[in-house]
C-alpha cells in the first residue's frame, strides 16, 4: 500500500509489504537534533496513536534517546558510572539484585519502551516465586539433598516484602537516573505500589534483660564492646571501626575542684572524656574494609560516660596482656581487635556474641538488638526523640520513631493507668 502523504512535520503512516504497519516522522533528541523516528503496530490505528504520541512529546519538550538502550544494558551502565558514588556495601547490594533479579527478567526490553504494567507483572512474579526457583538453590544441593524445584516440588518460600521492596528500590533509583539524563519521559517503576514492610516491635532488650546481659558479659574478651552497643546504640561497624586515637581521656584523672573526687559524675560535663565515630570497619566481597560512616549525621562525637570509660581502661588493660603474650602483634590501633591486633571480622563476632546470649537466656536476640534496645530504653525514659536520633546518629527523626522506637505493654498499661487517674 502506498504511503499517505501529508504536510510537513506531520509525519506518515504505511503499510510494509509483510502486513504490519510503520509510522514515522523526525522528533526531537537528547542530543539537542532532531532525528527520524518509527513505531510499528499490527493495525492503522495503533501505529498512527503511537506516532502521534511520539510527536507530542517531542512539541513538549520531551526528547527521545538519541540512542536504543535495553534496560539490561543501562542497568549496567548505572551501576558502573553513577551508583559506585554510593558506599561499597551499597553498591555491592545493588548489584546483587541488578544480577540476581532485575537484568534476567528485564534486561533485554528497550528501555524507552519499558512499561508499568511491566514492573507491576515484574514485581509479581518476584514476590509469588520461592528462591529455590529463582536462584537455582534445590539444584546446587547434592543429588540425595534435593527437596524442592529440582524434584518438581515447590517448598513456597517466597521473598519478604522487605525483599521485594529492596528489588523495587533499586529499579526505580535506577529508572530516575535514566530519567535525569532524559533517557525516559517518565520513571514508570514509580508508577507501581509496593506493600510496605511491616516491621516487628519489641525487637529491644528490656531494662531486666539488659541488666542480665551485661552481668552475662562480665569477663568476656569482648565486654567493652557488648557495654558500648548498649549504652551508645552503636553499629557493629563502627564498633570494629573505633580506634584508641578517637578517644580523647581529657578529664578523665582530673580531680572534681568541687567535691574533690576522681571524675565526678554530677559535674562531668565540665571536662568529660569524648570519642568520635570517624570510620567503620566492612566486609566488601572478600576484603576487609575501612569506610566512612554510613551517612553525615552518622560521623559523630560521644560524651564518654563514666561506665563506658570504666569498660574501656579494662579492655585497655587485657589489650595489653594480649600484645605482650603474642609472637606477631598487628598494630592497628583498633580498640577491638583479634588476639593478635588485627582487624576483627564482623561475620566473627558470633563466635563470641552467640555463647554471651545463651548465657544470658537471649537465644534468638541479634547483636544489633542492642541498638534497638538503647533507642527504646532511652525514650522509655522520656529523653527526647531528637537527642536519642543524634545519639545514635540516624540520618531522619522518623527512623527513631517508627523503626527503631517500640511500645511494649507496660508502657502501654501506665500510659492508660494515668490518662484513668486524671479523669478520675
Amino acid at each position: 500500500m502506498a504511503r499517505s502523504k501529508r504536510a510537513n512535520g506531520e509525519g506518515s503512516v504505511y503499510q510494509r509489504s509483510d502486513g504490519l504497519w510503520v509510522g514515522a516522522a523526525y522528533v526531537l533528541t537528547t542530543t539537542g537534533h532532531r532525528k527520524r523516528i518509527t513505531v510499528s503496530a499490527k493495525d492503522q490505528e495503533t501505529a498512527a496513536n503511537r506516532l502521534r504520541r511520539k510527536m507530542a512529546d517531542s512539541d513538549a519538550g520531551i526528547p527521545v534517546a538519541a540512542e536504543s538502550w535495553t534496560v539490561g544494558r543501562f542497568l549496567r551502565y548505572w551501576l558502573t558510572h553513577v551508583a559506585r558514588e554510593k558506599q561499597p556495601r551499597t553498591v555491592e547490594g545493588y548489584a546483587v539484585v541488578v544480577n540476581r533479579h532485575l537484568v534476567p527478567a528485564l534486561g533485554q526490553k528497550k528501555l524507552d519502551r519499558l512499561s508499568a504494567a511491566d514492573v507491576r507483572t515484574f514485581m509479581q512474579q518476584v514476590r509469588n516465586r520461592c528462591r529455590c526457583c529463582s536462584d537455582g538453590l534445590d539444584a546446587k544441593r547434592p543429588e540425595k539433598a534435593r527437596r524442592c524445584c529440582a524434584v518438581g516440588k515447590c517448598c513456597g518460600r517466597t521473598p519478604t516484602d522487605r525483599t521485594v521492596q529492596q528489588i523495587h528500590a533499586v529499579l526505580r533509583n535506577a529508572l530516575q537516573h535514566a530519567m535525569r539524563e532524559e533517557l525516559i519521559p517518565r520513571n514508570v517503576a514509580k508508577l507501581v505500589q509496593i506493600r510496605t514492610p511491616r516491621y516487628g516491635v519489641n525487637r529491644g532488650l528490656s531494662f531486666e534483660q539488659s541488666r542480665t546481659l551485661l552481668e552475662a558479659a562480665e569477663g568476656d574478651r569482648l565486654s567493652a564492646l557488648y557495654v558500648l552497643a548498649l549504652y551508645m546504640g552503636l553499629r557493629r561497624g563502627e564498633l570494629l571501626g573505633l580506634r584508641w586515637s578517637d578517644i580523647d581521656w581529657d578529664g578523665w584523672d582530673k580531680p572534681c575542684p568541687d567535691h574533690a573526687e576522681d571524675f565526678c559524675e554530677d559535674c562531668s560535663d565540665r571536662f568529660s572524656p569524648s570519642f568520635q565515630i570517624r570510620q567503620t570497619l566492612q566486609r566488601v566481597g572478600a576484603e576487609l574494609r575501612f569506610l566512612p560512616p554510613k551517612t553525615e549525621r552518622s560521623e559523630r562525637v560521644y560524651p564518654l560516660i563514666r561506665v563506658c570509660a570504666e569498660a574501656l581502661l579494662d579492655h585497655w588493660d587485657a589489650q595489653d596482656d594480649e600484645r605482650d603474650a603474642a609472637e606477631h602483634w598487628g598494630d592497628s590501633g583498633l580498640v577491638f581487635t583479634t588476639p593478635t591486633g588485627g582487624p576483627l571480622d564482623p561475620s566473627n563476632l558470633r563466635s563470641s556474641w552467640h555463647p554471651l546470649r545463651k548465657r544470658a537466656g537471649l537465644d534468638g536476640v541479634r547483636l544489633h538488638d542492642l541498638r534497638h534496645s538503647c533507642v527504646t530504653l532511652l525514650l522509655r525514659l522520656g529523653v527526647p526523640p531528637h537527642i536519642v536520633r543524634d545519639i545514635v546518629g540516624h540520618s531522619d527523626i522518623d527512623v527513631t520513631m517508627t523503626i527503631y522506637a517500640s511500645v511494649s505493654l507496660d508502657d502501654k498499661r501506665q500510659a492508660l493507668s494515668r490518662l484513668a487517674k486524671e479523669l478520675g
